[in-house]
This record gives structure tokens, sequence and C-alpha cells, in this order.
């Protein structure tokens, strides 16, 4: 199973969309980097962040998964978040490490706590409250503190505003999130997930349930999850066929499968769960109710 999701992910995405994340560092306990002149930045979403509080003069590095804003792509890369190397990330003479929680492997990232270089470990929660906890933690570490309230503040009012475009749906949309295909079976999200977070900051419901994180589903479960609708990524790892996607008997069998419903989103974008989520939200929830969806 771990060789069918490391496969099933390209060094271009990253994030915490593939694992379900075990119980993050409580944010109390961050404490602020004594040098904040040279931060390595590990994980899309905190590099986003960086720059949404306008601080990205302090990075010196990212990791391959940060690729928005544009700007970030010309930092130096120090390797895809969960395959770090410790030598790589160092060499780029950090005076600080902030990294996404879940990255790995675990004995790379246990080398670099116990170099002489500070490592915060930032939590990763897939929901409203764990954006604006991120945003407070990396506000918290560059000693910006007012900064990263006042995003978290902006950020806040935009998810509640974007939540709020599907509060009244009578009838939710059952989405299967599927992360990879391969031999024709079906990889899916679970609780505990990215895509599970997404699906329900979106006003929709997740069609499997029973199990945590990514798993590869029997075709009898996918029958009876009966999706409305499958959602996918692009530009993150192998690319999802359509053509492919709908050939596999039990996936053409669902609701989904008959209106052939693929709904496919930059991985980064859509399950970044950063400064951009709620236009996220905003997208999917149009994607899948159309003009239901009330501004």
């Amino acid at each position: 199973m771990f060789s069918l999701l490391r496969s099933a992910l390209a060094p271009v995405v990253g994030l915490s969309l593939v694992l379900a994340i075990t119980p993050a560092p409580a944010s109390e306990n961050v404490t602020v980097f004594a040098d904040t002149s040279r931060i390595a930045a590990i994980g899309g979403s905190i590099t986003e962040i960086v720059y949404a509080l306008g601080e990205e003069g302090h990075l010196v590095a990212r990791d391959t998964t940060s690729r928005y804003p544009a700007a970030a792509v010309a930092l130096p890369d120090v390797g895809y978040m969960r395959q770090l190397s410790p030598e790589g990330v160092l060499s780029v003479n950090p005076s600080g490490i902030l990294a996404l929680h879940g990255s790995g492997p675990k004995e790379a990232v246990d080398v670099l706590k116990k170099s002489s270089v500070p490592f915060i470990d930032v939590p990763e929660h897939y929901s409203h409250d764990g954006i604006l906890e991120k945003i407070r933690i990396v506000g918290k570490a560059l000693g910006v503190d007012a900064k990263a309230e006042k995003l978290a503040t902006e950020t806040d009012a935009k998810l509640k505003a974007a939540e709020q475009q599907t509060a009244s749906i009578k009838e939710r949309k059952r989405i299967l999130f599927v992360l990879s295909i391969q031999g024709g079976k079906v990889l899916a999200a679970g609780s505990d997930t990215a895509g599970d977070g997404i699906i329900k900051l979106a006003g929709a419901v997740n069609a499997v349930e029973g199990f945590s994180g990514y798993k590869q589903m029997s075709d009898e479960a996918i029958v009876t999850a009966r999706p409305d609708v499958i959602l996918a990524m692009k530009n993150a790892g192998p690319p999802i066929a359509e053509a492919e996607l709908f050939a596999i008997p039990s996936i053409a069998s669902t609701p989904a499968g008959e209106g052939r419903k693929l709904i496919q989103m930059d991985g980064g974008y859509l399950l970044g769960f950063g400064p951009r989520t709620a236009d996220a939200i905003h997208d999917l929830a149009v994607s899948l109710y159309g003009s239901q969806v009330t501004d």
C-alpha cells in the first residue's frame, strides 16, 4: 500500500494531501525564531502564508510543493517535503526551518531537529480553524504576530462567506475524491484527509466512510458509495484520465459514472488549506451546485 501511495504522488504536490496526519504539536509550544534572516519553508501552504504576510524576504529556500505564488519558484528547491534529505535542507545554510507537520521521512526530520538549526513543526488540520492556526503559528515564528492576526481575521471572514454560500442547499452532493488509479483500482479519500476536508467545506458529503486516510477501494465499496461526482487533482502527480476513470465498471455504474461527472482542480489550490482556500471552496461549490450557490 505504501508503495502505491508513493507512486501516486509526484514531488510537485506534497502539501499534506496523501496521508492521514497524526496529531500535530500544540500551537502554544511554538517559539519565535531567534534569527529570521534565512528561513527554509517546507510545505506549499507555509510558503503561501509567508508571502501573504509580506515576509518573503526572510526566505532562502522552499520545497518542491511550494509553487505559489510564482515568485516562490525562483527560490532554491530543497526537495519534496516527504522525501527530504538533511543535507539538502542544510545546504542553504538556514537560520531556521519552518516545516508543515507530516514532512519526512521521519529519519530526515529527526536529524534536522537535532541539528543546530531551529526547527518549527507547523500543525496541519484540514479545517477552517486549522487554516487560521497555521497562519498564526507562522506569524509567531517570524515575529510578526500582528500581521498574522490581521491575515487570520481576513481569512476567517472569507472562509465564513465561502461556507455560507452553500448553507441553503438541501440536497448535498456525494463526492468520491480519487487520489489515483492504478490497474483499474481506485485510491480514495476517507476521513482525516485534505480531500475529505475540502469536500465538507464546499457543502458536500464524502461518499465513503468507515476508514481514515487514503485507501484502495473494492468495486463493491464504490458501488455502495454511490457518488454523484468524482473529484480529483490535476498538476499533481500522474493525471487521472477521464476515459480510464469511467471505463472502470464500478465507477461507471454510479450516478457519477452514468453522468460522467468529474471535477479536476489544481492540487495545490484545492488541497493547500492556506490563504487561497476560501476561493477554492467557492470554485468547487460552483462546480458542484451551479446557480444554487449564493453570493
